[in-house]
This record gives C-alpha cells, sequence and structure tokens, in this order.
C-alpha cells in the first residue's frame, strides 16, 4: 500500500532535522577530542617559551573554531553522497530507524 506523499514528506523533514542535530553533536564531540590533542601538542612545542600555556590555548581556541565549522560542512557533504554504500544502504537504515 502506497502512503500519502505528505507522510513522506514528514518523515523525511524529521529525519533531516534529526540527522543535522547528530551532525552538529558529532562535531562538537570532536572537536573536544581535537581541540584537546592540539593543546597539548602546541604546549609541548612552546615548552621553553614563559606564556606557553597562553599561546597553547590561544591556538587551540582558533583551530576549535575554524575546524568544527569546516567539519560540520564536510560530514554534510559526505551525508549528501552514496560514495562508497551498497545502494541498498540508505534505504535499509531508514527502515530500520522507523
Amino acid at each position: 500500500m502506497k502512503r500519502p506523499i505528505i507522510l513522506l514528506l514528514q518523515e523525511w523533514s524529521y529525519k533531516m532535522q534529526a540527522s543535522k542535530r547528530r551532525h552538529i553533536a558529532k562535531s562538537v564531540t570532536w572537536r573536544i577530542i581535537a581541540s584537546v590533542t592540539t593543546f597539548i601538542i602546541a604546549r609541548w612545542f612552546f615548552s621553553d617559551d614563559p606564556n606557553a600555556t597562553e599561546k597553547a590555548t590561544w591556538v587551540a581556541l582558533s583551530e576549535a573554531v575554524v575546524k568544527m565549522a569546516l567539519y560540520y560542512f564536510h560530514e554534510r557533504a559526505w551525508y549528501g553522497t552514496n560514495f562508497g554504500l551498497n545502494p541498498e544502504s540508505r534505504t535499509s537504515k531508514k527502515i530500520k530507524d522507523e
């Protein structure tokens, strides 16, 4: 039995909203991990400098802002492709999520 188009559109809209929230959450959690790593490496590079902690903090903060935005758009671009997926992957995933 075919479902009315309005139900399909509502379902698609909900999944897109949930998907975007998921991508944002993944971006934030990954940036925390990556920024702590960057801070540790920058602190080590500047270890002889009396302002090492301050410099490492600014390096970590600035790279976090830029890279979080880049990661979000990168993730959205990959989400929009089927590259490397089986043709049934997206269909079977959507059915499991319902």
